[in-house]
């Protein structure tokens, strides 16, 4: 059996024997240095209050094994707080739960065999520790909590039992609870062990909920604290426990002054674990949002409103705030311009032009109206003050929407990896439908390249664009193998009889490619004869001309481009084709064309103005084709009916209600202005 005492230098002692083993000390305890009397083992105790937090930490971390004992630390705890915090009882469902009696049992009976002085406070609660080894460090303290509560509860039942209670007068008797006391010093040490046990409960809650380190790495550093906690914990209710039973008188202010300093660390940790977990927690919500939004605006308030009451983003169209807010995308499709404040002039232009294109006619194309198209601006921005007057600037220049936010914008860890909208620092421009699913991840270099064209911005449209453009530039490819197409670069095909037009198209084109106004632009422009290939490349359109297989609407379109081809091979001057990369931009007649180029210097400033240098071009083209039309008046072919047939006149009845007879026929009138009404693009004049 062994013993307990102090010798006369107040070393506090264990005496064991060598033949037997003592279930009080393990070799855990055995720390400080040991010495050999007469086959007695002499353990010097250390005194906690002499130990670093360092010190303490490697000893208790070496009791603890794993977290497999199963504890209901929720139902436990409330039912220690009814005892401990008296008059704020709780209502707890305890039909099922059995608590471990025998542990709780044999926890308190270990504190109350703990002998006087702070060294047996600390073997005690190493024993402890060690016996709780296999539960989790909150369950570790509440157990000891618990088991404490047995004999505060005990105490508080019998001396409240009436002296008429036989049996009750019989029990106080026995548990000797005159001799007990119950000082204020542990009821304000109970109090903040119950506060203490909350900083624990929360980290165990918190690390229960497998966060990723590093996303919560406070909460990793915490685990540090958290043994501390329980340690102190634990040898604040040992050292109370003693004082309640009368056997010592522990200044439990000290428990308490160690106790306080290692829960102010945890709670400090706690504090930016909640700030971590809090971004996370409203990461992952607005994850799932942007994942399957109710509609385009829910998307969109997953980017940019904040939950944490800060200011809400304001909506601007241009330099108008938009008082709506994002309900103003309500029920539209969004193209997503999103991009830093550097070297983004050409997409600003470019964007304003689309805008620009998105008000004309035709109002409807493909199924899908034009105006219910926007654009909006999220800028991604390190911001200074400089930069806000940089943003402003910007926003003053634009005919669409922007964001104004001058703070870190909520959704932007969507927006920046792979698996949200994968901005990189690039300008992106991705599509989404009024439903809030995206059309296209980026339209930026389809928009770029195809123009208004690629309306209404699905990938499909770039893939449909290609196609419909493909076999003309097969036939072409074919007939001059030697032809560089690069995708950002303007190129003039051109071809024809009129030698005098050639000399003077190619002299022009050179002119231009070589003005100020296009190198201050950064537009390079080629140029391409076809030359002796012409006839190839007629036969060639002739070939698909011929095709009348419509399986598709593209079909009908190449069967349009084809013949609008064969309007240009009938000019006496000569043809252009304008391309930009592989997008054709304009089938053009050979007199428009090089006067547009001829006067150039009237529309130079439009290509700043426009989204590049074919639309102002065509502008410009269209002009012409208007002037020379003007003044080729209409041939006009009057037939007599007498050498026709009257079956293939159709008939027309008398508009005069009181007679409706069939007219007759008397001549027919045939009128030709020399253009196409239906597509001035490919046909001119």
């Amino acid at each position: 059996m062994a013993m307990s005492n102090a010798d006369s230098s107040g070393t506090t002692t264990l005496i064991s024997s060598s033949q037997g083993g003592s279930t009080a000390i393990t070799s855990i305890q055995q720390q400080s240095a040991t010495t050999n009397l007469g086959g007695q083992q002499k353990i010097h105790l250390p005194n906690p209050f002499d130990l670093t937090d360092s010190q303490i930490l490697d000893r208790v971390y070496l009791t603890h094994v794993n977290d497999d004992e199963i504890c209901n630390t929720s139902i436990l705890f409330g039912l220690v707080s009814n005892l401990i915090l008296q008059g704020s009882y709780s209502t707890i469902s305890t039909v099922s739960f059995k608590p471990e009696f025998p542990t709780l049992k044999l926890v308190s009976c270990q504190m109350i065999g703990t002998k006087d002085g702070p060294q047996c406070v600390h073997q005690t609660a190493l024993w402890i520790l060690q016996h709780l080894r296999c539960y989790s460090w909150d369950a570790k303290a509440l157990i000891t909590l618990a088991a404490f509560s047995l004999e505060y509860g005990n105490f508080i039942l019998l001396s409240r039992t009436p002296t008429q209670d036989i049996v009750g007068s019989s029990l106080r008797q026995l548990n000797q609870i005159q001799e007990r006391k119950v000082s204020s010093e542990i009821t304000e040490l109970l109090s903040y062990i119950v506060k203490a046990f909350h900083h624990i409960k929360v980290w165990a809650t918190w690390s229960s909920e497998g966060y990723d380190p590093e996303e919560v790495p406070t909460l990793t550093e915490a685990l540090q604290e958290v043994p501390l906690v329980v340690y102190w914990t634990i040898a604040s209710i040992v050292a109370s426990t003693g004082n309640l039973l009368a056997f010592t008188e522990y200044s439990l202010s000290e428990f308490r002054e160690r106790l306080a300093a290692v829960v102010k660390k945890l709670a400090d940790h706690l504090e930016i674990c909640k700030l971590e977990i809090g971004y996370i927690d409203d990461y992952l919500s607005r994850r799932r949002i942007f994942e399957k939004p109710k509609d385009i605006v829910d998307l969109l308030k997953a980017l940019i409103l904040p939950n944490n009451g800060a200011q809400v983003p304001q909506i601007y169209q241009g330099s108008i705030q938009i008082k709506q807010g994002l309900e103003v995308f309500k029920e539209k499709h969004v193209l997503l311009f999103i991009s830093s404040l550097y070297s983004i002039g050409d997409e600003i232009m470019l964007l304003n032009c689309l805008h620009d294109r998105l008000q004309e006619s035709p109002k409807e194309w493909k199924g899908f109206k034009k105006e219910d198209f926007k654009i909006l601006w999220i800028p991604i921005v390190e911001w200074d003050e400089a930069k806000r007057e940089q943003f402003k600037t910007w926003k003053n220049s634009i005919k669409w929407y922007a964001v104004e936010c001058f703070s870190e914008l909520p959704g932007g860890r969507i927006i920046s990896e792979p698996e949200g909208l994968n901005y990189m620092g690039k300008p992106i421009l991705p599509v989404y439908n009024p439903q809030g699913y995206k059309a296209n991840e980026d339209a930026m270099g389809l928009i770029f390249q195809w123009g208004i064209d690629a309306f209404p911005f699905r990938k499909t449209d770039a893939a449909d664009l290609i196609l419909k453009w493909k076999w003309l530039w097969d036939i072409i490819r074919k007939v001059a193998p030697g032809l560089q197409v690069q995708g950002d670069r303007y190129l003039f095909i051109f071809g024809g009889s009129n030698k005098k037009w050639i000399q003077d198209f190619t002299l022009e084109v050179e002119k231009v490619k070589r003005h100020e106004s296009v190198k201050r632009a950064d537009v390079i422009i080629d140029k391409y004869e076809l030359g002796s290939s012409v006839p190839s490349f007629w036969i060639g359109i002739e070939r698909m001309r011929q095709n009348k297989k419509h399986q598709e609407a593209v079909d009908c379109e190449i069967q349009g481009i084809a013949k609008s081809l064969f309007c240009l091979k009938r000019d006496p001057e000569g043809w252009a084709i304008l391309t930009k990369g592989q997008n054709i931009k304009l089938l053009g007649h050979g007199e428009a064309m090089y006067r547009t180029l001829a006067e150039f210097q009237s529309w130079k400033d439009k290509v700043f103005e426009k989204e590049g240098f074919d639309i102002a071009f065509k502008e410009y083209y269209d002009v012409k084709v208007k002037e020379i039309a003007d003044r080729q008046p209409c041939s006009i072919v009057n037939v007599d009916s007498s050498n026709y047939g009257s079956s293939v006149i159709a008939t027309i009845t008398c508009p005069n209600p009181t007679c409706g007879r069939v007219m007759e026929v008397t001549s027919v009138n045939y009128k030709c202005c020399h253009r196409d009404n239906n597509d001035s693009n490919y046909c001119g004049y």
